[in-house]
């Protein structure tokens, strides 16, 4: 699928008044903030549009401009990316850490301490 073709795709959804995520979780998901005591069908619909717009865009994002254009994948190094290098998704950044293998994190822990001991 051409690049194109997903940006027309994109668009219609953005346009259509259909939902591709289930109301119902959203709606739970809005009910778990104890500041919440009921939902509007209206605000219930136009949630869960901005959301299904968000994550599209996400996505769309981190696919222009990560590594799997070549094989029309999407990876979660590729998300992580857009986080961190993403001013718009700069908030995502603690929600999609780049992933460090645990060599490298103990290895940088222990560096920590040293500079901690020597001050």
């Amino acid at each position: 699928m051409s690049e194109r073709n997903m940006e027309e795709k994109a668009e219609q959804a953005t346009n259509s008044k259909n939902i591709s995520l289930p109301m119902s979780r959203v709606r739970l998901i809005m009910k778990s903030s104890p500041d919440v005591s009921c939902i509007n069908q209206d605000a219930l619909f136009l949630t869960t549009k901005a959301t299904e717009l968000f994550v599209q865009y996400l996505a769309l994002s981190s696919y222009k401009n990560g590594s799997g254009r070549e094989t029309n994948t999407l990876s979660y190094s590729d998300l992580a990316n857009a986080a961190e290098e993403t001013e718009t998704f700069q908030f995502l950044t603690d929600i999609l850490p780049k992933k460090i293998l645990a060599r490298d994190y103990l290895k940088s822990l222990e560096e920590m301490e040293k500079d901690d001991d020597n001050l």
